[in-house]
């Protein structure tokens, strides 16, 4: 097995537990600014999650949940102005610290930028939401330690697909042996597999657990499980 050259971070569900009362929080808020009576539920976000993508999500509801809704002519820009506002509100609820990071994740970000270990990210939010996160939990030099940072629409396919994956190790010159990818989901799972990743950790979550993560390599709770050693440079350079 290759040495370690970099670690691979997804960023909802991952790096925090941001999709039900974060994401799903501030769709729900820029719906009730646009004049529009969507609700999404903690049990109808779930299944609106096997869509990646904050776009691609509006328009998988209005498709499969919401038929009786007349699109506008402009369904690109009317799904941009909503996906926009929806974005503001996230921002505004990561300063207030509404979202902290998930068990163990700042010990073992920090613990790699200390060793000098390369750290990247692949994740189909937007920059801004990634920026966000980031400033409000270990504040704004924690942007700088991730050399690169592959975000929202940067490429045209989306999870599961492994386009944004490929993106991150070309422009980091490294082949898949070669980096660990951290993942939540099974459609995050198979993008890290599919761009040539053979190391891969799973935190699951109340919306991913039960999904198949066959490909992975090690499956927890958390980076901090209550069964076992938490996750630490130690361990995963034993992977």
């Amino acid at each position: 097995m290759s040495e370690i050259a970099a670690l691979v971070f997804d960023v909802d569900g991952t790096l925090a537990d941001t999709e039900r009362d974060g994401h799903r929080v501030a769709f729900n808020r820029a719906f009730s600014d646009a004049g529009l009576d969507w609700n999404w539920s903690v049990a109808l976000y779930g299944q609106l999650l096997t869509v990646t993508g904050g776009k691609e999500r509006i328009k998988y509801y209005l498709s499969e949940f919401n038929d009786s809704f007349t699109p506008p002519e402009d369904l690109d820009g009317f799904v941009a102005d909503l996906h926009a506002a929806k974005t503001t509100h996230y921002k505004a609820m990561m300063a207030d610290g509404v979202i902290p990071l998930r068990p163990g994740v700042e010990r073992l970000l920090r613990q790699a930028h200390r060793a000098g270990v390369p750290m990247a990210i692949a994740t189909t939010t937007t920059m801004d939401n990634v920026t966000s996160l980031l400033e409000n939990t270990l504040g704004a030099e924690s942007i700088d330690w991730f050399a690169q940072i592959g975000a929202g629409d940067i490429v045209p396919a989306k999870k599961p697909a492994p386009d944004i994956y490929l993106w991150v190790l070309d422009r980091m010159g490294l082949n898949g042996n070669q980096v660990i990818a951290f993942e939540d989901s099974a459609h995050g799972v198979a993008a890290a597999a599919g761009a040539g990743i053979d190391r891969i950790v799973v935190t699951t979550n109340e919306y991913t657990v039960g999904q198949d993560f066959s490909q992975a390599t090690l499956i927890l709770e958390s980076l901090e499980p209550d069964d076992r050693p938490a996750v630490d440079l130690a361990t995963l350079r034993t992977m």
